[in-house]
């Protein structure tokens, strides 16, 4: 009994939800380093309208992204609520643009559904799957698809 009881919790992953605008969208919590407040970055010339620029972490240069303008959506209006989840991808460091961290989830494989293929092939590409938690549905990103362009802009 012990050993079906292992094999179900190794099942569930903890994933960290937040909001841009009215949309909730989560991240795998083993990708999340840190969460931050919202600190002003330094634009820097020639990158994407996405890229907020820079800020120092601790001695390091971070890029900064604004999610929702690097989805397609309006972009982020830094309050104080904004936070900036600082996320490891592919042994870079990025920082996220959001409105506002909302929760830790535990879910199984078994709740996540497809994107549906009414979706453009642009949010089926950053979108990995969907699922419906307490009548909220949830996003969840995939970060090795929404950051290969940065590894570009920040090297």
């Amino acid at each position: 009994m012990t050993d079906i009881a292992t094999l179900a919790s190794s099942d569930r992953r903890e994933l960290i939800s937040f909001c841009i605008g009215e949309q909730e969208f989560c991240v795998d919590i083993m990708a999340v380093r840190e969460i931050r407040g919202w600190t002003p970055a330094t634009p820097l010339p020639q990158t994407p309208g996405y890229i907020r620029g820079v800020i120092n972490l601790r001695g390091a240069v971070l890029p900064v992204m604004d999610l929702a303008a690097r989805m397609g959506l309006p972009p982020v209006q830094p309050s104080a609520r904004s936070v900036i989840i600082v996320v490891k991808v592919a042994e870079r460091l990025i920082g996220l643009l959001v409105d506002a961290v909302s929760d830790i989830l535990s879910i199984t494989d078994e709740n996540i559904q497809p994107p549906p293929d009414v979706a453009c092939d642009r949010v089926r590409s950053f979108v990995r799957g969907l699922f419906t938690i307490d009548g909220r549905m949830i996003s969840q990103i995939a970060l090795d698809r929404i950051l290969p362009e940065i590894e570009q802009v920040a090297a």
